[in-house]
């Protein structure tokens, strides 16, 4: 059972990034390292890109397991508790996700997800 106080949930929640993650430094060294280059976190693209290639019309996302339900993942493991508030932000994320690659595709850009259980080995 888990003995967290609330506002200590709430302070290692917010210890969590949402950029300049592991997986997505990985990415980035690697792409860097066979001579692309990019920019970081395209804020004026749909689901704000993790990279963008912009001159290719080319997006990569690098996404946790977790976070956006990579189905038929180990990593996808669900919460415990308070289920009720998690499935239906984790679906919303997910949800929010194919629209954003969906937008990308009518306005010509090619979008890669990479999973945070692909490239765990070689963080």
């Amino acid at each position: 059972m888990d003995t967290m106080t609330p506002a200590q949930r709430s302070e290692r929640m917010a210890l969590i990034r949402s950029s300049n993650t592991r997986p997505e430094i990985a990415v980035r060294r690697l792409v860097h390292s066979m001579g692309y280059r990019f920019r970081l976190h395209g804020k004026d693209l749909p689901g704000r890109p993790d990279l963008v290639f912009k001159s290719r019309l080319k997006v990569i996302f690098v996404h946790g397991c977790f976070w956006h339900l990579h189905r038929n993942c180990t990593n996808n493991r669900p919460p415990k508790s308070r289920l009720e508030y998690w499935k239906p932000k984790l679906e919303r994320n997910a949800t929010r996700d194919r629209e954003a690659r969906q937008k990308l595709r009518k306005m010509g850009w090619d979008a890669l997800v990479i999973w945070e259980c692909q490239i765990a080995d070689r963080s």
